[in-house]
């Protein structure tokens, strides 16, 4: 890990962040392709996955995301100290909440009739894919602000500590898109094409990913709440889907074991990388 952490180290913040987010897009790839081999997974199986994947993102969210917002706010603001990160913090649900409303989508577990956002005719699947695609926009940006504040050199913001947030998020991504393929595949789509929609979910995080590199390498005033941003949209997806979708099919114990589960694989990575 030390090696892949010095040989990156050389390249461009945008760059990392373009490598760091095809690796999560990847898993969301490997997590669509268990389609080829299973045309369902049991229940309790998904309600755990989607409860790691919720305990990965609580966790990234304070270690990988606020906590370094709280500790840069001193030096790049002069509001308090808890200011820039709750503004941030907020203004991330917020836009999350509103895209929410916006973005036609639906949930794995719902009928076409439930999709959420403005109303519309396209197919299950398209719907399908936008609900996850909303997951990864945050996570595509908190990769990308991760390694981009590395340039300015602050002792919260460390490229050990990018890499443990990629980890974590491509980690949470696996069961994202099996959640996107396998119920495609149960309708009867073909494995291939099922495939093909669970991956597209996570194409979303490179581009985000770059562009939130971008946007911080200029402005050292902005990483806090750029930073807390992406926290406060990544704790809306898990309060608003994550969470509520592993404990629906009434697996309450074995989704909420594996929510801390998820949160101590990320809490380990971000300590022992960062």
């Amino acid at each position: 890990m030390a090696y892949i952490i010095e040989t990156i180290s050389e390249w461009h913040p945008a760059w990392q962040a373009f490598f760091a987010t095809l690796f999560t897009w990847s898993v969301t790839a490997l997590g669509a392709a268990l389609v080829f081999f299973f045309k369902t997974v049991p229940q309790r199986v998904l309600d755990s996955m989607m409860g790691f994947a919720a305990g990965v993102m609580i966790a990234a969210s304070f270690w990988s995301l606020l906590a370094p917002a709280i500790e840069m706010s001193e030096a790049t603001s002069s509001l308090p100290k808890w200011a820039p990160a709750l503004i941030g913090f907020l203004s991330g649900g917020v836009f999350l909440s509103i895209v929410d409303k916006i973005l036609p989508h639906l949930h794995p577990s719902l009928a076409l009739e439930q999709a959420e956002g403005v109303s519309t005719g396209w197919r299950r699947s398209v719907l399908l894919v936008l609900a996850i695609t909303l997951h990864n926009i945050p996570e595509g940006l908190a990769v990308g602000v991760a390694f981009g504040a590395v340039v300015h050199q602050m002792p919260s913001a460390t490229l050990g500590a990018a890499v443990a947030l990629a980890i974590g998020i491509g980690l949470q991504n696996f069961p994202e898109g099996t959640a996107v393929s396998v119920p495609l595949r149960r309708e009867g789509m073909s494995r291939a094409k099922a495939f093909w929609y669970g991956q597209l979910s996570g194409a979303v995080e490179p581009v985000f990913g770059v562009l939130g590199a971008l946007a911080v390498l200029s402005m050292q005033a902005v990483l806090p709440y750029a930073l807390s941003f992406a926290a406060g949209a990544m704790l809306f997806v898990v309060v608003e889907e994550l969470i509520p979708e592993s404990q629906k099919a009434g697996n309450t114990d074995l989704a909420t074991l594996a929510t801390l589960v998820g949160f101590s694989v990320m809490m380990v990575l971000d300590v022992a990388l960062g």
